[in-house]
């Protein structure tokens, strides 16, 4: 069975809408796009453009949907679909619950009411080496001490947690999680506090705007952020997407629930591996390929080959 995997903010880098290839498929959407948005897309992943958070989920967006069309275009529709963050967007387009175009639209204002919220001083910190209840007993002793409470706001893997909180408050918790036998504590490109409470207002504000956007019923897999799970309506994937920015998003239950469910081919669509890597690295027996590290001709023949292997 066929997974795509989908990317979050942090994944982004310099050109990676440019690197996408040229079939047919990935232009088309790239003009798609463009129309929609009414501006040149391949503008959005500027070194300028990439400090915008708008800027940012948009591109990925648009990177998702081209790569996922491109393979189905070579005969590799997903069976299973899953996004991290606002990778659920094109995991959502990917499996016929939204159109791209709206999806566009609702990722803008996904993303301006988030950076409008916290326009500066915010955003994430990955840590590796602690479980997800070490870090809330560090939280919570943090906040205790100083005032400067963290959230969490990934669960990646059961030691690969990300943190959500001011700059001064991730600085200081870095140091802590360090101290408690963290092997890393990195900062991460997210200018926002991404999924937790402190986007509580925000969330609202975009389920407001989601009731006017028309959903469907996934076609194929749809796999949740907030709990991890297959959703199999269209109101279920609406609340998913409109309120991930509030809730931890819960990655690695979602990977499980995918080979529980039959997955045996990952494809993680560009930019970056990081959803590769965590593959690999907590089911080695898996197949993970990351888009971005191929160019197209070689991809969908890759992919292919690892069907017919896991087969």
């Amino acid at each position: 069975m066929l997974a795509f995997i989908f990317p979050g903010q942090g994944a982004q880098t310099e050109g990676f809408l440019h690197r996408l290839g040229t079939h047919t498929a990935i232009q088309t959407t790239l003009d798609e796009a463009s129309a929609v948005l009414n501006v040149d897309v391949l503008t959005l992943d500027t070194q300028t453009a990439l400090e915008s958070t708008v800027a940012v989920q948009m591109g990925l967006l648009i990177a998702g949907v081209a790569i996922q069309r491109a393979l189905a275009a070579e005969g590799l529709a997903p069976e299973l679909s899953a996004g991290l963050s606002v990778g659920a967007y094109a995991a959502a387009v990917s499996c016929g619950a939204i159109d791209f175009a709206a999806a566009l639209l609702m990722v803008r204002k996904r993303a301006e009411l988030m950076e409008t919220a916290y326009p500066r001083g915010y955003g994430l910190s990955a840590i590796a080496g602690l479980t997800e209840h070490e870090i809330e007993k560090l939280a919570d002793s943090q906040a205790r001490d100083a005032a400067a409470r963290v959230y969490v706001g990934n669960v990646n893997a059961p030691r690969q947690i990300v943190v959500a909180g001011s700059d001064a408050a991730l600085d200081a918790f870095n140091e802590r999680a360090l101290a408690a036998g963290a092997r890393k504590a990195t900062r991460l490109a997210v200018s926002v506090p991404s999924h937790c409470e402190l986007l509580a207002a925000a969330a609202d504000a975009l389920t407001d705007y989601a009731r006017d956007v028309p959903f469907r019923a996934p076609s194929s897999g749809y796999i949740g952020n907030r709990g991890g799970r297959a959703l199999y309506t269209a109101h279920a994937v609406r609340d998913d997407l409109a309120t991930n920015m509030r809730y931890t998003v819960r990655w690695f239950d979602a990977l499980t629930v995918m080979i529980e469910m039959g997955a045996k081919v990952f494809v993680e669509a560009p930019p970056g591996q990081v959803l590769t890597d965590i593959v690999r690295e907590q089911y080695p027996d898996m197949a993970a390929i990351a888009a971005s590290t191929l160019p197209f001709e070689r991809l969908a023949p890759t992919i292919h080959r690892r069907l017919e292997s896991a087969a």
